[in-house]
């Protein structure tokens, strides 16, 4: 009795595992492909499936009919030999930008990326401070010259440079 009880939970277990990994993704693709070919509007450039590019120029509710090469021929087709939809009619894709409004981030956040960019700023300063010490510790004999002084080309001495 023992042996058919798990028998019965690995064969259960392994129709589980083939629904989740073949049956549910399948679906869900094809529904995303059903409201892709639904969603086809007047003005969109479509690919077939058997390769013919062409712009929708009327929709019904089991074909389209789209408009194909320089002479423009048209013709009817059904929705489902649609493969994919390249571009959008311009005004379906204003559409979708207002509908895609950017939401506001929280006062959190925007506190936490100023504190990140402070210490970042800190260290920038820390590095080129050391940076120039080093500098000074490697060269001793080197003299400094005030600006002002460097501008006008007098030295210590009071003396100018010619060249």
């Amino acid at each position: 009795m023992q042996g058919l009880g798990v028998q019965v939970f690995i064969l259960v277990l392994f129709i589980l595992i083939m629904y989740f990994l073949l049956i549910r993704p399948q679906k869900k693709k094809e529904k995303e492909i059903n409201n892709m070919r639904n969603s086809i509007q007047v003005g969109d450039e479509i690919v077939t499936i058997g390769g013919i590019c062409g712009k929708v120029v009327k929709t019904k509710e089991d074909t389209i009919v789209i408009q194909v090469g320089a002479d423009k021929v048209k013709f009817e087709m059904k929705r489902w030999s649609v493969s994919s939809v390249e571009k959008k009619s311009s005004s379906r894709v204003e559409k979708e930008e207002k509908e895609e409004v950017k939401k506001p981030s929280p006062k959190r956040l925007k506190k936490a990326e100023k504190k990140a960019e402070e210490p970042a700023e800190e260290k920038a300063e820390e590095k080129k401070e050391a940076a120039a010490e080093e500098i000074k510790e490697d060269a001793p004999n080197v003299v400094e010259v005030p600006a002002d002084a460097a501008e006008t080309g007098d030295t210590e001495d009071g003396n100018a440079e010619e060249k």
